[in-house]
């Protein structure tokens, strides 16, 4: 693609049912004496202009972390991708061409997730997502609102998986390379926070 892409807009996606944790809210869970999400917030917000949460419910919840909080726009079609439906829309209200996600479980988001994403949509058709040890983690996608409108239809008609939405729209691949922790590692579990803490612990 010819034009260039400047820093995106960008929407934390904390809008599951976190089952495997039991319910409630994942990202408000204690990491190391601090809740998830502001572990994510502090790895995404030195990259972006702008970053709100994509959450459900009363956002009174949310009101500390300073983020104004954007629900699903589709009711009855939860998941991931109604998420990134949300992007879309919150962006194009600001005037952004393009709007990147993540999710609210992954404490390790690396510090070049935005220009490595930039990097690869501007060489593909202007859509990226993540790609790390030949494995997708198209959450971490970086998407031109125009596309919202598809989105929205393909959603109502029933698709539900971001990485296939995105393959099929062109999306490029953004490689990052492997770390450890990985850094696109996302807590599901209680046993996950367990671990995650030991490791913030083995850092202090």
């Amino acid at each position: 693609m010819d034009q260039p892409i400047e820093a995106p807009p960008g929407l934390i996606l904390a809008g599951g049912m976190s089952r495997r944790m039991g319910g409630g809210d994942k990202a408000l869970r204690d990491l190391a004496g601090r809740p998830l999400l502001t572990h994510v917030i502090e790895r995404l917000s030195p990259q972006l202009p702008a970053l709100a949460l994509n959450a459900n419910g009363d956002p009174a919840r949310f009101a500390g972390f300073g983020l104004d909080v954007i629900p699903d726009p589709l009711p009855g079609h939860p998941g991931p991708l109604a998420g990134v439906l949300a992007a879309m829309g919150w962006a194009r209200a600001r005037g952004a061409a393009w709007v990147l996600t993540a999710p609210g479980d992954t404490p390790w988001l690396p510090g070049d997730l935005v220009p490595r994403l930039i990097m690869a949509a501007e060489e593909g058709n202007g859509l990226a997502i993540a790609e790390c040890g030949g494995r997708l983690h198209p959450v971490c996608g970086l998407w031109p609102v125009a596309l919202a409108d598809r989105l929205a239809a393909d959603i109502a008609a029933g698709t539900r998986r971001v990485g296939d939405w995105a393959l099929a729209q062109g999306a490029a691949r953004a490689p990052f390379p492997e770390g450890d922790p990985d850094p696109f590692a996302n807590l599901n579990t209680p046993e996950d926070f367990d671990r995650a803490a030991a490791r913030f612990g083995d850092r202090a």
